[in-house]
């Protein structure tokens, strides 16, 4: 019997496969079982895990194969978006707003100097505006942000922008822009974090920079609002 066809999951992810190796092969780099990538192959659904195992064995990173699925999705929607009436008039569908880039810059680091744990300062200007993804059309409040510094590498490359949703749900997992409250109260700028959130807690929530890598706790009280990274803007 001739094999099914792969799953969409699967076929984004061919567009990272390493040069000169075959599908398994790329699998075995990275360390996922044969099991696994035959599901995988199959149905989709692997877990966050597998994606980054993979992506990494390939030189990228899970922000970069979301950011490509978040364009292709936005492509396919932009090209269904139009109605026709009985006449075979096609109407286009709205244009979405476009999506502000905040001014990000080094600032400094957070707690303790010697975990090297990198803090970034947000400010209100707005530097350029991008097109907005779909996925966002219905969240005023999102935004994107450059980044500039590495501790997030290879997660996410200094000089890249990323889209942050102020309304998405926080899961354990994501990628999250936490902002703190400022120490001098100035107004125009905020001091964030941008990590991995690890953990949540009733006292505060538990981060992650992979350069240095380090886990750290923030307190509630020190947090003012925390969005979530939805991924690399291509």
């Amino acid at each position: 019997m001739a094999p099914g066809p792969n799953s969409p999951i699967y076929d984004d992810l061919m567009r990272f496969k390493p040069d000169g190796v075959t599908p398994n092969a790329w699998a075995v780099m990275a360390g996922v079982s044969r099991t696994v990538w035959a599901d995988m192959r199959r149905h989709g659904n692997p877990s966050r895990r597998t994606l980054e195992k993979l992506l990494m064995a390939a030189g990228s990173s899970l922000a970069e194969f979301e950011a490509l699925r978040v364009h292709r999705s936005a492509s396919v929607d932009a090209a269904t978006s139009g109605l026709s009436d009985r006449g075979g008039h096609e109407w286009a569908g709205a244009q979405l707003p476009v999506l502000p880039v905040l001014a990000t810059a080094m600032a400094g680091e957070w707690a303790d100097p010697a975990r090297k744990i990198e803090l970034t300062e947000l400010r209100t200007e707005i530097v350029d505006r991008v097109a907005r993804p779909v996925s966002l059309a219905r969240d005023a409040g999102a935004y994107a942000v450059t980044i500039v510094g590495n501790s997030m590498w290879p997660r996410f490359r200094p000089g890249r922008r990323v889209a942050v949703s102020a309304k998405a749900p926080v899961a354990v997992g994501d990628d999250v822009v936490v902002k703190l409250a400022s120490p001098d109260g100035r107004s125009g700028a905020a001091p964030i974090l941008i990590k991995e959130l690890v953990g949540k807690t009733g006292s505060g929530v538990e981060l992650r920079q992979f350069n240095p890598d380090v886990t750290f706790t923030v307190a509630i009280q020190d947090i003012e609002a925390i969005h979530k990274v939805l991924g690399e803007l291509v």
